[in-house]
């Protein structure tokens, strides 16, 4: 902490706040430490130092939250309150993140390693997440069936009663904010597993939830190891719903678990991402937004450009390009707002990334920037890229998340549309190009759940998200989320 205590950048707040205790469970609107008394701690993948200890929940802590969770969806306080006055609690939520944002990002940043202004960005979906699903308690409709005339047929829609969220360490707090704000929204409780990378925005979400008053046990939030609380929170027979957003193996073993007890599931997985730069775009925004692709979050994301295609008639000037804006990245710690590209989040991922340098070389693709760590303390890597890159070397083929971006030429439309599909993933896909029939025709054909064209990275809660293929299961956000955490009830009157 000493020398996170000597940066400027971070105000005395957040350092008294990480300072103050071991970071304890959320139940039952109370903030106690793990039944077993276990700890681990949070580093700043910058330094490498402890920056806090958070207590360890196990099966017993989330057999505790799920019953605290069972008895609020059942309690008067929160069963029988109107739509209007879960519109409140979400405005309330929205406000205080608000207020709050600045030390939000802060905790972000030293938590995870990603830039100030990415983190600040996080903390504004966030709160337009909140604002978004304030708006929907009071538009949650049944309706009328026709009948022969003798009945009377309609429909309600209920809430499904506890979900489970499971949260990954590359944006925790806008991934944790797409999954609470939908679930309280439509009336259903929630008990919260951050990833034990990433849980200090979590649990400080968590603080700011309690002061919004909402009743207690509506919200939960169990801190802990995946193969633990998040294995006892998916098996567990009272969680009527997983929303998990992580790597595609885990998810697939998500699945699996979850069918002995008929649970709902949503899915958000990998992705291998294309990014598509034709003959006519604007080349400067093309080659800024190739860059940003695959070094925005130091590449952790499962909508990263690291598959960039670029046609054969611009491939060797673009290529150039993007190894030299890749050579002049600064990378440093995101609190210090001159650095382009922050660390990598864990030790484990670190060096994973790294295996993919000689794994590229042996393939038979150029190495043409980064390719190493820095000679300093922390998970720091140079945005690396390579060139020569077939579609199926591993380079294109697997997540790597992490700045590693692999350059793809491709020949006419036909062409690129093909090997960008030819992946098994899904989630995401981005085209650069002035031809508006031709950006229509190619996001069309694209088997992505998401197509920017122009653009990159735009998130709006108005709008789905989720993958086809491997990518995942279902749609987080927009008005897709109602069939994600509600339910159907039919009922039939004889006269």
């Amino acid at each position: 902490m000493e020398n996170l205590q000597k940066t400027k950048n971070v105000n005395q707040l957040v350092v008294d706040y990480l300072n103050k205790d071991t970071k304890k469970l959320l139940i039952n609107g109370k903030w106690v430490p793990s039944i077993s008394g276990n700890t681990f701690e949070s580093i700043n993948p910058a330094t490498e130092e402890v920056i806090a200890t958070v207590f360890e929940g196990g099966k017993a802590d989330i057999n505790l939250a799920v019953e605290a969770a069972q008895n609020a969806f059942e309690r008067a306080d929160w069963a029988n309150i109107t739509a209007h006055q879960r519109e409140v609690y979400l405005h309330k939520i929205a406000d205080l993140i608000a207020q709050n944002a600045e030390e939000l990002a802060l905790l972000e940043t030293l938590d995870n390693g990603m830039s100030l202004s990415t983190s600040a960005w996080l903390v504004q979906g966030a709160i337009d997440t909140f604002r978004y699903y304030a708006g929907w308690p009071t538009k949650i409709y049944g309706k009328t069936n026709p009948t022969d005339g003798g009945s009377f047929n309609y429909t309600l829609r209920e809430p499904l009663g506890v979900c489970g969220a499971i949260v990954p360490w590359n944006g925790p707090i806008q991934s944790v904010a797409w999954k609470i704000a939908p679930a309280i929204a439509f009336g259903n409780t929630i008990v919260v597993k951050p990833s034990s990378f990433t849980s200090l925005t979590c649990i400080r979400l968590g603080e700011l939830i309690v002061a919004s008053g909402l009743p207690a046990g509506v919200v939960n939030i169990v801190t802990g190891q995946g193969s633990v609380a998040g294995s006892a929170l998916v098996e567990h027979p009272g969680v009527a719903k997983i929303a998990f957003t992580g790597s595609t193996p885990v998810g697939k073993s998500i699945l699996k678990s979850t069918a002995d007890t008929m649970k709902k599931v949503t899915l958000e997985l990998g992705g291998k991402s294309a990014n598509i730069i034709f003959p006519d775009a604007d080349m400067d925004k093309a080659i800024a937004g190739a860059l940003t692709g695959f070094t925005a979050g130091a590449g952790q994301g499962c909508v990263a450009g690291s598959r960039v295609f670029i046609h054969e008639e611009i491939y060797e000037e673009v290529s150039t390009k993007i190894i030299e804006l890749a050579n002049n990245v600064s990378v440093g710690p995101g609190i210090d707002p001159a650095n382009g590209m922050g660390p990598i989040t864990t030790k484990g991922q670190f060096d994973k990334i790294q295996t993919y340098f000689e794994i590229g070389l042996k393939d038979g693709a150029t190495l043409a920037a980064g390719g190493e760590r820095l000679p300093t303390k922390g998970y720091f890597l140079r945005p690396t890229v390579f060139t020569n890159v077939h579609n199926g070397m591993r380079l294109a083929q697997e997540e790597i998340f992490g700045p590693v971006v692999a350059l793809i030429l491709f020949k006419d439309e036909h062409d690129v549309i093909f090997q960008a599909n030819d992946t098994e993933f899904g989630l995401a896909a981005m085209v650069w190009t002035k031809d508006i029939n031709r950006a229509h025709q190619v996001a069309r054909a694209m088997k992505a759940g998401t197509v920017w064209i122009n653009t990159l990275f735009e998130l709006d809660p108005i709008t789905p998200f989720g993958g086809y293929k491997q990518s995942g299961l279902g749609r987080e956000l927009g008005a897709e989320s109602i069939d994600a955490y509600t339910q159907i009830k039919s009922v039939v009157v004889r006269f």
